[in-house]
């Protein structure tokens, strides 16, 4: 789940998401078009994550609007999980026809942590290492010029202030 944040709301949002038990590791502040990014790997159904996880979050900060925008998605295909902290977050589309083949050309990219195929907005989701930004330029670079069949990525990277 990204979240938007009206501008100077992300500290508050942060601590209600704490507040709700998500575990710390699981929430990531990015600078981008997207705020903070929310992973939930434990949900057994939808059911289960529109009551506990969604409806609660929307819900923050409701009366103020500090969150301007939400992006909800599913992982159809979900790449092997991983404890390393990443640099940045590679959202990037596709062809319907070629979501395999991406995300298996994806990681075989030694940055790439991992990569998830998803409904939304977006087809791809994959976590990236870098060293620094110049680093994380090589790293991008590198996908555009090898995995074939990507229409378009946004890339928002992890702030390193700590939740």
């Amino acid at each position: 789940m990204c979240l938007t944040c009206k501008v100077g709301a992300y500290n508050k949002i942060l601590e209600e998401l704490l507040n709700l038990n998500i575990p710390r590791g699981d929430v990531f502040l990015l600078f981008g078009p997207i705020d903070i990014l929310v992973q939930f790997t434990k949900v057994k159904n939808l059911n289960e994550f529109i009551e506990k996880w969604f409806d609660p979050i929307r819900m923050i900060g409701a009366e103020e609007d500090l969150i301007t925008r939400s992006l909800t998605f599913i992982v159809i295909h979900e790449a092997p999980l991983s404890i390393e902290e990443p640099f940045a977050f590679i959202f990037l589309n596709t062809q319907p026809r070629n979501l395999e083949k991406v995300q298996n050309a994806l990681l075989t990219i030694p940055e790439v942590i991992f990569a998830d195929t998803v409904f939304g907005p977006y087809d791809v989701i994959c976590s990236v290492r870098a060293n620094d930004r110049a680093d994380l330029e090589r790293v991008i670079s590198f996908i555009h010029k090898n995995v074939p069949d990507i229409e378009g990525t946004m890339t928002t990277i992890l702030a390193t202030i700590r939740i």
